[in-house]
């Protein structure tokens, strides 16, 4: 399948990229070896092969949801610079 430069246009403003003018015959190029290529692939027989495994079909043990920590906020706020009613204070960046 070759590609066209009107073809090739439309697939850069779709994928919102600026091809400049001397770089379309070679990027006509590669694409249009690309798309042979898929032909080539698409013209393979394929019936009866079985797909080859696949790492979605493994199934992740999953362990139980619960805490495992205490809850130690006081001795996390205690080395705090600034803390007020369990809040962390920190400088006013916004005016």
């Amino acid at each position: 399948m070759t590609l066209g430069a009107d073809q090739l246009e439309r697939l850069a403003a779709l994928a919102r990229l600026r091809i400049e003018p001397g770089e379309a015959p070679a990027l006509e190029d590669s694409l249009g070896r690309i798309l042979a290529l898929v032909e080539e692939l698409s013209a393979v027989d394929t019936t009866g092969v079985e797909p080859l495994a696949n790492p979605l079909d493994a199934v992740q043990p999953l362990r139980a949801d619960e805490v495992t920590e205490g809850n130690r906020r006081e001795a996390f706020q205690a080395i705090a610079p600034a803390v007020e009613d369990g809040l962390y204070l920190v400088p006013r960046v916004v005016e």
